[in-house]
């Protein structure tokens, strides 16, 4: 089903000017499993990362309320998308990706591109998986149309990858020191994203 709903999604972005334009694809690992850590503003994002990157699929961390709602949950389970609970993370926040890590897989975070309390909670799980699955960071940032209606006007879009990284540093001083880093460069990738905008 992902293979379908990529194409269908590639198409659609595509007709309406909204497939992202993008940059830096030599950053990405050909091959096994890593993390991706791009920046969220709506839901598009994670429509054009998809696409961006297939035909590798991505498996995405999604909050578990999503799966509760009718007819989503089942379409999103199918997009490869695993629960997460992140008022009260159990072991399988931690579990469940670093077995899809270790079987070749890319598993996709997407904390928000601010400095939100929430924000900086997931780069610190981005980081806590990689540091346990010593698996690769790619970071990412999107800039450009967010919802359907951005689609329908035709907005555009833009993703750009950055340097994946591994997390080298031991235990909690380890986790902090890279939650920083993720957190300046995907700062960094996103002025880098709006300058090349400014000039065309």
């Amino acid at each position: 089903m992902y293979k379908l709903a990529a194409n269908v999604v590639k198409v659609i972005l595509k007709l309406m000017g909204s497939k992202a334009r993008v940059y830096g694809e030599e950053n990405l690992p050909k091959d096994g499993g890593y993390i991706i850590a791009c920046t969220h503003t709506g839901y598009v994002d994670i429509l054009n990362l998809g696409v961006a990157m297939y035909p590798r699929e991505i498996h995405f961390m999604a909050k578990k309320q999503l799966f509760e709602m009718k007819g989503l949950g089942w379409l999103i389970e199918r997009l490869n998308a695993f629960p997460v609970d992140r008022d009260n993370p159990g072991p399988s926040v931690i579990k469940i990706p670093s077995q899809l890590l270790k079987e070749g897989k890319i598993v996709g975070i997407f904390p928000s591109g601010t400095r939100s309390s929430e924000g900086t909670d997931l780069k610190q799980g981005a980081i806590t998986i990689a540091q346990l699955a010593k698996a690769q960071i790619v970071p990412a940032a999107y800039v450009g149309a967010r919802n359907a209606g951005d689609v329908m006007k035709r907005g555009k879009g833009y993703l750009i990858y950055g340097e994946p990284f591994y997390v080298t540093g031991k235990g909690k001083e380890g986790r902090e020191q890279f939650t920083q880093h993720l957190e300046h460069e995907l700062i960094s990738l996103t002025e880098e994203l709006q300058k090349r905008i400014a000039v065309k």
